[in-house]
């Protein structure tokens, strides 16, 4: 049985990615995630039937002790924006620092470990069409985007297998997991929701030969490419109005960038991860809102002027 080891698991996308590798009945699976009450709580239910490690990606000896039992890293644990953006040091600290230990324990352990990083597609211009092909403009990125594009680097120098997931901005359910307020509502944005996200880390597993070495966008392709402007309206429309999204959109420098992607069918084309639509997942949010009248009211004047931008 390949054992699977998924950095970062209680977020959005690794409780799906647990979820998922279960259902496929054919894994071993290891999940680490810092110690915290929000961690203990979402994990709970799994701990009979996966791997649970409370710990640091920080800690090199404990990703040793790791890295040299697993087949396959999904590697998530990260600092995500806003917190991201506030110091280069916070993210570099996790997404860089933290994966040089995988790094290093894969070398000296491990060399046939197979690494999928979860990247971004904030490291684009967002005025223009996203790929893989597109050079870089390191002076432009955003301190959580530069810490990325280092660690993609990093991965690129250092290891022989591994394949890097460029992720857009992430529809999630955002009573669990924080949401990306922070994009210019009028750009033309590309999108996927978490579980196809997640789904996407699963099936890599699989076509790791036509994968490795290479980096793709994971996005939902012409389906999820929309104005920006049009996801805040539908999520003050289904869910209402909410402190995050008030500070968010008033404080936050709107810095965050998902840009159409020219290439995003190719990963599709190699391991058909996309199952999700904008319709279902507007759906569970509307699900989600239903008990959440007094928020919708709030939202109801905020929409009326939206609507008539």
């Amino acid at each position: 049985m390949k054992k699977v080891l998924v950095t970062g698991a209680a977020g959005s996308i690794g409780m799906l990615v647990i979820k998922y590798l279960l259902s496929e009945g054919k894994y071993e699976i290891t999940a680490l995630d810092l110690r915290n009450k929000r961690v203990l709580k979402k994990l709970k239910k799994y701990r009979k039937r996966i791997n649970i490690i409370y710990g640091d990606v920080n800690d090199p000896v404990l990703m040793e002790a790791l890295v040299k039992d697993h087949d396959y890293i999904i590697h998530l644990a990260s600092v995500m924006p806003p917190l991201g953006d506030f110091s280069k040091n916070i993210g570099e600290i996790v997404d860089y620092n933290g994966t040089e230990n995988i790094i290093k324990a894969i070398n000296y352990y491990n060399n046939d470990c197979f690494l999928i990083y979860a990247s971004t597609t904030s490291l684009y211009d967002s005025s223009l069409s996203g790929n893989v092909k597109e050079k870089v403009k390191e002076d432009e990125l955003t301190y959580y985007s530069l810490n990325k594009y280092n660690t993609e680097n990093l991965i690129k120098k250092k290891l022989k297998n591994y394949t890097i997931f460029r992720l857009p901005l992430i529809l999630n359910n955002i009573i669990d997991e924080p949401f990306m307020f922070n994009v210019k509502k009028n750009l033309m944005v590309e999108v996927t929701t978490n579980i196809d996200a997640a789904y996407a880390f699963v099936k890599a597993i699989d076509h790791k030969k036509e994968l490795n070495k290479k980096e793709f966008n994971v996005g939902m392709g012409s389906e999820g490419r929309l104005i920006y402007n049009d996801i805040l309206k539908n999520i003050l429309k289904y869910y209402g109005l909410s402190i995050r999204y008030i500070l968010s959109r008033i404080f936050l420098e709107k810095t965050y960038r998902s840009p159409v992607l020219t290439d995003s069918d190719k990963l599709e084309e190699i391991i058909h991860y996309r199952n999700d639509s904008l319709y279902n997942y507007y759906r569970r949010l509307q699900n989600r809102g239903k008990k959440r009248v007094i928020r919708k009211l709030l939202a109801k004047p905020l929409l009326y002027l939206k609507n008539k931008e």
